[in-house]
Order: C-alpha cells, then structure tokens, then sequence
C-alpha cells in the first residue's frame, strides 16, 4: 500500500481578510485621528486669533482709549438723574437773539441792576441739591473755584464739544481725569452772582468753541 501523506493544513495568513470587523475599525481609528488633529488645529489658531485681538486693542494700551473711542458715537444727555426731568425747571435759557422776546426775556441774568445774557440754562429741581452728572465721556480740562460765581468743571469731548457745569460744590473730579457719560461730578449749590436762581445747575454746551443751544440737542 501506498503511504498516504497526511497534510496538514497550515492557518490561512491572509485570514485577517475575511473577518468583517477589521477593516470598519481601521477606518474608525483614523477618523478618530483625524477629528483629533483637526480640533486641535482649530483650537491653536482660535488662540492664536484671541491674542492677536488682545495685543491690537488700544483699550489694552490705554485704557483712556475706551472712553475716547465711546464719546464719538455718544449723544448728549441730561446734566442729572432722568427721573427728576418731570421736575426740573429752566430758570434761565440760553440767550438766542432768534428767540421770541419772552424766551430773550428769561435768558436775561441781572446783576446789580446790570443785564447780562445766559451762555447757557440754568435747572433747578424743587430748589433743591442734586447731583450733577457727566453729559458725555470726556476728559476734565479745568475745575473752577470761585464761591462768588459758583465753582465750576470743564470737560472737553473728543468730537470737539465742551461741556460746563457751574454752581456746584462737593466736586468728586479733578483736572485730567477721565470720565464716562452718567458719571457724578458734583451736586448743585447757590451762588452771589445769580442769588435769584436759588439752588441751581448752570450748564453750557459749546461746539468747536462756539457757545450752543443745549435745548438744541435736550428736550427741557
């Protein structure tokens, strides 16, 4: 008889083939690689944009820029708390030789019996203290002490306005401070120079150096 070989069969190398799970994790491996690498990329320019926003930001720089940068888009506003409008009071108006002769009448500060026209409006709330708020963001350019007249703070605008509020007392700012719109200066008091007025805010409004209306731009 003929020896018959027995062969054994040796394992199948390429049976890692047939098996239906390799290949669908091999491919779910390098997605998870590449979503890795992606949010990563993602993540470094994001930072990379953050710091470059921080590093040009003026505001970063000088801190004044902010408020310089707000008061360009700002609108004027009331010298004082809104809610005491309904009980604020023009005493005197600011001298508009346009006017009708009442108005130019009540814009007429007298003085020992010598007339001299208002620059601006005085307010008045129940003759009584209030407190003076900023009109707009600016920097103080000058604080006035003058009990006769009534002590007063200048703030300059950076689109060109100028600001005054006199006949005040307890002054919270000085000269080169910044201030933002809103911003307490002082509270209101009497003075010699217009003693009829009693307890009262004289605020004036120029543009480019010229003395304006602030009726113009407030609905008193």
């Amino acid at each position: 008889m003929r020896e018959e070989k027995q062969i054994k069969v040796s394992p199948n190398k390429n049976s890692w083939q047939k098996k239906p799970w390799f290949w669908p994790s091999i491919y779910a491996a390098v997605a998870v690689v590449l979503i890795g690498l992606i949010f990563s990329y993602n993540a470094l320019i994001g930072d990379e944009k953050e710091s470059e926003v921080v590093q040009n930001d003026p505001a970063s720089e000088d801190p004044s820029a902010v408020i310089k940068t707000n008061a360009r888009t700002e609108t004027l506003k009331y010298p004082f708390n809104e809610e005491a409008l309904d009980n604020v009071e023009v005493l005197q108006d600011f001298y508009d030789v346009t006017a009708d002769a009442e108005t130019r009448e009540k814009a007429l500060l007298v003085f020992n019996q010598t007339f001299s026209t208002s620059s601006g409006v005085s307010l008045s709330v129940n003759n009584e203290p209030f407190e003076v708020l900023a009109a707009m963001s600016g920097e103080v350019t000058e604080v006035k002490l003058d009990e006769f007249t009534g002590n007063e703070i200048v703030i300059s605008h950076p689109n060109g306005m100028e600001t005054r509020y006199s006949s005040v007392t307890d002054i919270l700012v000085k000269q080169g401070d910044t201030v933002n719109q809103g911003q307490p200066l002082a509270t209101t008091i009497e003075n010699d120079w217009n003693p009829t007025a009693g307890i009262h805010l004289h605020f004036e409004v120029l543009q480019d150096g010229e003395h304006v209306n602030p009726r113009g731009f407030l609905a008193f």
